[in-house]
């Protein structure tokens, strides 16, 4: 096997020259895009910047205008998606909205097996009751198993879908602003959380996105930054996330400082 066929398939997304164009305006224009399997990455930029679009490329949700987008191998268009998405795991703002708030978190949880939303009359193996339960307990949500969904603080819920997003053991773990919404105290817990879930030699590659460089965990590898729908610069972490760049997606001039493996940002 030569080293290029070595590296396709270490390829969990391929994202080459894509666009995606919505009532004549380009949400995403041309972006190529390679995560591996022992990356974790970080999408950084402004509201507007495409970082939802290119997530909702990532995890077979969405087929890009034009451009080919491969996820886990299995090229967009010649796949069945539905199969696929079983293999990603998935936390977004709008998964929230469609959690019934009445269903206890071990059942938020556990439904995840079976691709579903809301418990009917599904039944579950043990083993699979187990392991919501060690990811809740992994997540520091163990006390909540029994409590109702509608119940939980913003804190608790996001631990709650990112167990849900881990129950199927994905290749591929998909965190769309994870922290947002978060008061300080919630936000160091949870970013502690993703960056002991980074660490993980075990743990599916993964992808951040957020707005604020305070949110990326310690242990990510590599950045990507959009703005308008265009590339600004991809790379290694820390050669990605600076001034210069993050001046350039945000539109003013800011100061980017690294310590003890976390990013502060200000007005320069």
């Amino acid at each position: 096997m030569s080293s290029a066929q070595r590296r396709d398939e270490d390829l969990v997304i391929d994202v080459a020259k894509a666009s995606v164009v919505r009532g004549g305006k380009f949400l995403l224009r041309d972006v190529s895009w390679q995560v591996e399997l022992d990356e974790r990455w970080v999408v950084l930029g402004p509201n507007g910047a495409g970082k939802t679009t290119l997530m909702s490329l990532a995890a077979a949700r969405l087929f890009p205008t034009t451009g080919t987008v491969h996820v886990l191998g299995e090229k967009l268009g010649r796949v069945d998606v539905h199969e696929l998405r079983t293999r990603i795991g998935l936390s977004t703002v709008g998964l929230h909205d469609q959690i019934p708030p009445d269903e206890t978190v071990r059942d938020v949880v556990v439904t995840a097996s079976w691709a579903v939303i809301g418990r009917f009359r599904e039944n579950y193996d043990p083993q699979d009751v187990r392991r919501a339960e060690s990811l809740l307990t992994q997540l520091g949500a163990a006390a909540l198993l029994e409590r109702s969904y509608g119940t939980l603080s913003e804190g608790e819920r996001k631990r709650v879908q990112i167990a849900r997003a881990l129950m199927t053991d994905p290749e591929l773990l998909i965190l769309d602003e994870p922290a947002a919404g978060l008061d300080l105290g919630g936000r160091e817990d949870l970013v502690s959380r993703l960056g002991a879930l980074a660490m993980d030699p075990d743990a599916p590659a993964m992808v951040v996105v957020t707005h604020h460089v305070e949110e990326i965990p310690d242990g990510f590898t590599h950045a990507l930054v959009l703005r308008g729908g265009d590339v600004v610069a991809q790379g290694l972490l820390r050669q990605t996330v600076t001034g210069e760049t993050l001046s350039a997606a945000f539109g003013l001039p800011l100061k980017v400082r690294y310590s003890n493996g976390r990013f502060t940002a200000r007005a320069a």
